[in-house]
């Protein structure tokens, strides 16, 4: 029997001790070809962590970005090649278009009405649908460009929904693709598009705050929020993607064909913080998968930290998209840092406060998995995103969180209930509701237990979540997809989904056995009873 020299290796390999499992694995993988769309901002940080890896691996990475992007940045890596798309945007025009974005959230709602609110929201998701489609032109009606990517000859896609139409240009190159997301509002492309079980009896939708134990009030409000974010999501397709992608594709298209043809979903949390609930096969949870053993600290830095005796540190960020606050809230805000008896470390690009206290240092730019892993740190700051929160879970530190938009305020709820964090209003924050905060997850042990507790459970795994969004993305570049894997719900339509034919169908059986045994029992009782009842009558 002839075998090849590159089946040869692997059957010698796998003759080494099962200690070496891994490294035959290792050795028996080849390189490929992989095509990234990034988003922005910490979703970039995030899908970064898993280019670099892919390069470690000896895959040839392309990162395909926009010319106006804000946040993606290139790195030297010869294994990395970023491809740069035009678009008739600016990167300053991006970037205060997500400025707005947070504005709304953070400050207009404190003096708008609700309809007031609901218009400048819908405003502002408009421009973003807009800057969408400008991205979506610059790679799909750009013949060039789409000639180059298949000369290229991509074993898969990666994409982030933020950079939309990763989908569209999977079809178009015809290979497999794979999302990688924070599980969204209402779940509602997980349930629409991936076909997720979401069961509202158990499973609370965004922004609830609702827990996996609800009474009947609870899950009244829950079924009618997934109603009302199922009615807004199909509405939303129906007026602007639908046809985009109708024209784009030439045939009529909802957004849901083609999203839902993603072969694995890679979602950014895990039970350390999810409540139980049923998954899919092709659904994949790689919470904290950037997170990493603390590195040391500037020697400055270091310093400062170490001046901290034992009352230690507070890390203090509000994310990678405020650079600045009204001087209002950063006096606020500062006032309050300065009655803790912890030194604090707060990323603050803005004008300094004036009341900064010495205690308090403000810097650009923060290590922040460093710092949250460094041993002097008691409590961590936050406005609650996935990234922030996932290094203090893989560190142990308990958090206040200041939740600012979008997932924000569900992502700290979830580590209220759990016990790890308290959490404040931004727009009614004093500094005595911050420094009361502090001084509870800082000297209420159970906090710190909690958090250690959630730490445990998140390290306590089969596999690293890095190593397992590598792993389904090879799995798909080795098996050309992972058709196999989706659920048959994504070929039935709606009636059959919910197996009403079969519930009519059913009802229509029984319908028929009453009628039949009705019109059997009057026929009988006429039959039996008819000429004794009509002869007394007559009588």
């Amino acid at each position: 029997m002839f075998i090849s020299p590159k089946a040869h290796n692997c059957v010698m390999t796998s003759t080494i001790a099962p200690l070496l499992g891994l490294l035959i694995v290792g050795v028996c993988v080849e390189s490929g070809n992989v095509l990234i769309l990034p988003g922005e901002y910490s979703h970039w940080h995030n899908m970064r962590m898993i280019v670099e890896e892919l390069a470690e691996r000896n895959h040839s990475i392309t990162v395909l970005v926009n010319s106006a992007s804000p946040s993606v940045k290139s790195f030297h890596d010869e294994r990395v090649n970023f491809k740069i798309f035009q678009v008739p945007l600016e990167k300053h025009e991006v970037h205060a278009m997500w400025n707005e974005f947070v504005d709304v959230w953070m400050y207009q709602s404190r003096t708008a009405s609700m309809p007031q609110m609901f218009f400048k929201i819908i405003a502002v998701m408009n421009r973003i649908t807009a800057h969408n489609y400008v991205m979506c032109d610059g790679v799909l009606r750009n013949p060039m460009l789409i000639d180059a990517l298949k000369l290229d000859k991509f074993e898969v896609i990666l994409f982030d929904p933020m950079m939309p139409c990763g989908d569209v240009l999977a079809e178009t190159l015809d290979i497999p693709f794979i999302l990688s997301l924070r599980l969204t509002f209402g779940y509602v492309f997980e349930r629409q598009c991936g076909q997720l079980p979401t069961p509202p009896s158990y499973v609370p939708a965004v922004p609830t705050q609702f827990t996996d134990h609800m009474e009947f009030m609870e899950r009244l409000q829950n079924v009618l929020m997934y109603g009302v974010h199922t009615a807004i999501f199909y509405l939303h397709t129906k007026l602007t993607t639908n046809n985009y992608l109708s024209e784009i594709r030439g045939k009529p298209t909802e957004l849901c064909d083609v999203l839902g043809k993603a072969d694995i979903w890679l979602i950014r949390t895990y039970w350390d913080f999810e409540y139980p609930r049923p998954l899919l096969p092709n659904f994949k949870f790689v919470g904290g998968l950037h997170c990493k053993p603390a590195k040391p600290l500037p020697e400055d830095m270091e310093f400062f930290v170490q001046s901290s005796g034992d009352d230690g540190i507070v890390v203090f960020s509000l994310g990678s998209m405020i650079n600045n606050l009204t001087m209002e809230r950063a006096n606020t805000i500062a006032s309050a840092l300065g009655e803790i008896p912890q030194k604090v470390l707060w990323r603050y690009s803005g004008v300094k406060p004036e009341t900064l206290a010495p205690n308090t240092r403000l810097y650009d730019w923060l290590p922040q998995n460093d710092l949250l892993g460094h041993p002097k740190t008691k409590a961590f700051i936050t406005h609650g995103g996935t990234n922030g929160l996932y290094e203090a879970i893989y560190h142990g530190v308990p958090m206040v969180g200041i939740p600012l938009f979008a997932d924000q305020p569900d992502n700290l709820h979830h580590m209220k209930v759990k016990g790890a964090a308290v959490i404040l209003d931004f727009n009614k924050l004093e500094s005595k509701d911050l420094v009361a905060a502090l001084n509870t997850v800082i000297n209420d042990p159970s906090y710190k237990e909690s958090i250690v507790r959630l730490s445990r459970i998140h390290h306590d795994q089969p596999m690293k979540p890095l190593d397992e969004a590598v792993f389904w993305i090879e799995f798909v570049m080795r098996n050309k997809g992972a058709k196999h894997l989706r659920v048959q719900a994504h070929n039935l339509s709606w009636y059959q989904y919910h197996s009403l034919d079969v519930i009519i169908f059913l009802l229509t059986i029984v319908g028929l056995f009453i009628f039949i045994v009705v019109k059997s029992c009057c026929f009988c009782f006429r039959k039996c009873f008819g000429k004794s009842l009509l002869k007394k009558k007559t009588e």
